[in-house]
């Protein structure tokens, strides 16, 4: 945690920003649910537990600014609201990908790419350079399968 607020400290100090006690706590609610990728509204709720007079507005700012700088990145899980998650590595990162439970939503992370092999033969065969790509698979998770079993 120490380190991902110290990168994201240096980022927004090198784009002329400070890191303001509001900054601070929203980061702080997406480092400790890192693995939740939460909505701007989730994140505000979080964070009003402890800044109870932060405003929805300082949350969308800041959520914008974070990725102005790249600090996070942005995810359409195709639930009707944008996601996000903490990205230090920088926008030439290849993010992972997802698995979405139809049943319960629960969001799980893969975190290896296995399309390289893909991505070098969509260069070579069309003249395309891919910065990225996007790769989600819907199904149910195990925690719903082993709950239908019961």
């Amino acid at each position: 945690m120490e380190n991902t607020m110290k990168l994201l400290k240096e980022k927004l100090k090198a784009t002329g920003f400070k890191i303001t006690p509001q900054r601070r706590a929203i980061i702080e609610v997406l480092i400790e649910n890192e693995n939740s990728h939460l909505s701007s509204e989730e994140i505000y709720d979080k964070v009003r537990v402890n800044c109870p007079e932060i405003g929805l507005a300082t949350v969308y700012r800041t959520m914008q600014l974070l990725d102005d700088i790249n600090g996070i990145s942005k995810l359409n899980l195709d639930d009707g609201c944008i996601r996000y998650e903490i990205n230090v590595e920088g926008e030439d990162t290849h993010h992972h990908h997802h698995l979405i439970c139809k049943e319960c939503g629960k969001i799980i992370e893969v975190k290896e790419d296995l399309l390289d092999d893909i991505e070098r033969t969509i260069e070579k065969s069309y003249n395309f350079k891919i910065k990225n790509h996007d790769l989600k698979f819907y199904g149910i998770c195990g925690d719903c399968l082993d709950a239908g079993k019961k």
